[in-house]
């Protein structure tokens, strides 16, 4: 398998082979796409999408035969409907590899691609881009061995009237030994609890290497939010860890409160590795509490583990004067790579439990 990421790669010639499944092409097959007909005629854009998607059905997107590796995924669908809002939280994204019984990617679709909150946001990253408007892209590297599935569950109220999608892969010969698979988190507390750190992820047992950070931050309290430290412990770390950063805001690599020297509140930013590209207020819904959405890859500098690995934040705010511990509305998704097995995944919070406030 070449590398990934890096222009470098496009001079060299390989032997993989180029797939794509889309609700045009569902299995993938060679010169198979676009044969469905409309009232054009045959292969004039006649299955486009998946339509009407029941309230509580899963749809299987791609099942795929290996060894190859997943190179882009591209997704938009309603993020309201005439159910409501919130699809981008209703509707659940997973990702089995060769044949496992749990999923190693099991996340709101909206927050896998950093539109947490059920609210849309543009995001210009090098995994992750969502593009105007609601297009979500994705372009970790998912490699497999054996077989790769790939899935939604609709846990919306109602239907989903239109579901787009492609996925793009190639079939290799093989995959080298030391090649890990993709895996992502989603997690919540409503409400945080004072004083205790927040998980992004915990219990993560192999080898492998940590790639990841997504956090939705809706401020339940005054004054500035972010002073909480974010942590890795790494292999046996214990009461402290290994990985400590100063500060939230710092670990997206912004400062001073995001706040420019004008003083007009917060400044929205959106980079190859690190952005903070949702700020909303809450004045035009009437005083909701404010939300954040924030991002941090660590593509140039994996955090490494041999043994075990866990992620947290602290919930740490100041008013000026001093710091103050605090309690907020937070939900993350990790990503990371490991070897298989992994370890089961927390069960995922009902529908719910996981609307935002």
């Amino acid at each position: 398998m070449q590398p990934g990421f890096g222009l470098e790669r496009l001079a060299r010639l390989s032997d993989e082979e180029s797939r794509s499944i889309t609700a045009e092409n569902p299995d993938g097959q060679p010169g198979a796409g676009g044969r469905a007909a409309s009232d054009l005629g045959p292969g004039r854009k006649g299955r486009p999408c998946l339509r009407d998607v029941p309230s509580g059905a899963t749809e299987t997107l791609a099942e795929i035969d290996g060894p190859g590796v997943i190179r882009h995924v591209w997704i938009t669908l309603p993020d309201r409907t005439d159910a409501g809002d919130h699809a981008l939280r209703d509707v659940v994204l997973r990702m089995y590899w060769d044949d496992e019984d749990d999923p190693s990617v099991e996340v709101p679709i909206g927050d896998f691609f950093c539109n947490g909150h059920g609210q849309r946001c543009d995001v210009n990253s090098m995994p992750v881009v969502v593009a105007p408007s609601g297009g979500f892209n994705c372009y970790w590297p998912m490699p497999f061995r054996e077989a790769a599935r790939v899935e939604i569950e609709n846990q919306h109220p109602g239907p989903l009237p239109m579901f787009f999608f492609q996925i793009d892969y190639g079939l290799v010969d093989d995959l080298a030994a030391d090649t890990a698979y993709f895996h992502a988190q989603w997690r919540r507390e409503n409400p945080t609890t004072p004083t205790e750190d927040y998980a992004i992820v915990e219990g993560i047992e192999g080898r492998g290497h940590y790639v990841g950070t997504y956090l939705a931050w809706t401020a339940l309290e005054d004054h500035w939010w972010g002073e909480g430290e974010v942590k890795a412990y790494v292999d046996g770390d214990e009461e402290y860890p290994t990985i400590c950063g100063t500060g939230t805001e710092d670990y997206v690599g912004g400062a001073w409160c995001f706040d420019p020297p004008d003083g007009d509140g917060p400044k929205t930013y959106s980079t190859p590795f690190l952005g903070y590209p949702l700020f909303d207020d809450g004045t035009d819904a009437q005083g909701r509490p404010p939300r954040h959405g924030m991002y941090r890859w660590h593509v140039p500098d994996p955090v490494r583990f041999t043994e075990d690995l866990r992620v947290t934040v602290q919930q740490i705010g100041h008013d000026g004067r001093e710091l103050f511990e605090r309690s907020d509305d937070v939900s993350s998704v990790a990503y990371w790579y490991q070897d298989e097995p992994h370890e089961s995944f927390p069960e995922l919070p009902p529908r719910a439990k996981r609307r935002p406030r």
